[in-house]
């Protein structure tokens, strides 16, 4: 192997700052900080901003953040276009059928009183 080409591969302590999370594994990463960890050693350290232990898609926590009102803005923006007007028609009922219409017909009740379905 060629001096002085290759990454400098060591052990290094990653640390999720919003889940005060930390690991230790090995990576070729730069960094200047230094942690003691529960081997009594010191370790480079790395601070991340989100790991598997703070991220929702890995702790099952979503949480829907809407801070600068962007669903307000479009709907407020859309609320006069001729798609709002047609999603209100449909919404209405505008697109299903009549009541009647979805009825199941039945025999008038003279009918059914000829054929002995009737109460005597």
């Amino acid at each position: 192997m060629k001096k002085g080409i290759h990454p400098n591969y060591r052990p290094v302590v990653f640390q999720d700052a919003a889940a005060n999370f930390s690991f230790l594994t090995r990576s070729c990463v730069e960094t200047d900080d230094t942690i003691k960890w529960a081997d009594g050693q010191e370790y480079p350290l790395y601070k991340l901003e989100i790991s598997s232990a703070s991220h929702p898609f890995f702790t099952g926590k979503m949480k829907l953040v809407d801070t600068t009102g962007r669903v307000q803005k479009f709907q407020d923006k859309y609320k006069n276009s001729r798609y709002a007007a047609k999603a209100e028609v449909v919404g209405k009922g505008g697109a299903t059928p009549p009541p009647d219409a979805a009825a199941p017909a039945q025999p008038p009740k003279a009918e059914a009183e000829k054929k002995g379905g009737g109460k005597k």
